[in-house]
């Protein structure tokens, strides 16, 4: 059996680091409106730099150019109706391929996939309101936190450790009861139904998905972080890769079921 990690050396940066982005989010989805959608923009825009970069290391010049086009695309496209704003959103991942010139149709998998978050994100707080992002940033959050002690303190056998070497199931399972009872706490100060317990530990198990997603693009591309932009964490890639798998789950239910304004 393998013996849990008690290495802490990486705890301290990953918690400032951890707190700062929070309180940014926390801010910047009560503010709404053109606000959030700049953070966003920010935010994917840098994660499309960050994956350029690790496909393509010597073209830094067009990994900058895709960030920029990705943000834009962001931003112009919540002001398009949805069948108007999806070539907006799918036009960085086509210019990358012709841009870059390996890998292509892996940053073209997961440039998709970034902008339509980013861009997901931002409709989906205009219409069903802030509280459905609270929910879901802190079961992201839990599932992160509960994670890493998790493996940490009880190690065990690993998850997948050809595309995730650290991630135990031991870290999984505690991800998903760290959501759930993030779930039962939305249930108790909401008007939410009793399907948002298991519905949070679903959405636990997309946001690790996620960051497994993410660490196979990583090995793949023989790099350890996707950029060194924030400490404790790597780059934002990095950081958003969770609530990136979570998020485009929470977008995917609520195109098949109707999904109500959640009211304290």
């Amino acid at each position: 059996m393998n013996q849990p990690s008690r290495t802490w050396d990486d705890l301290r940066p990953r918690v400032i680091t951890g707190v700062a982005l929070v309180a940014v989010g926390i801010v910047e989805i009560w503010l709404g409106g053109i606000w959030f959608a700049l953070l966003a923009a920010l935010i994917t825009g840098i994660m499309i730099w960050e994956l350029a970069r690790m496909t393509n290391p010597d073209l830094t010049a067009q990994a900058v150019q895709l960030g920029l086009l990705t943000g834009s695309a962001v931003l112009l496209a919540r002001h398009l109706p949805g069948i108007y704003a999806l070539p907006i959103i799918a036009a960085p991942a086509l210019v990358g391929v012709s841009l870059l010139v390996r890998h292509r149709p892996i940053f073209a998998a997961y440039a998709v996939g970034i902008a339509l978050a980013g861009y997901g994100l931002t409709v989906f707080r205009d219409v069903y309101g802030m509280l459905w992002l609270y929910w879901l940033v802190l079961v992201v959050v839990a599932t992160d936190i509960a994670g890493y002690f998790g493996g940490k303190l009880i190690g065990g056998a690993k998850f997948w450790p050809r595309v995730s070497p650290k991630k135990t199931w031991a870290g999984i399972l505690c991800g998903w009861v760290a959501a759930a009872l993030v779930g039962a706490m939305f249930l108790s100060i909401t008007d939410a139904g009793r399907d948002l317990i298991w519905i949070s530990a679903v959405l636990s198990f997309a946001s690790q998905m996620g960051d497994v997603a993410e660490s196979a693009v990583k090995r793949k591309m023989g790099v350890k972080d996707s950029s060194h932009l924030l400490p404790g964490h790597g780059g934002l890639f990095d950081r958003f890769d969770a609530l990136l798998g979570a998020a485009l789950f929470m977008l995917l239910v609520a195109l098949v079921v109707d999904v109500p304004e959640l009211r304290f």
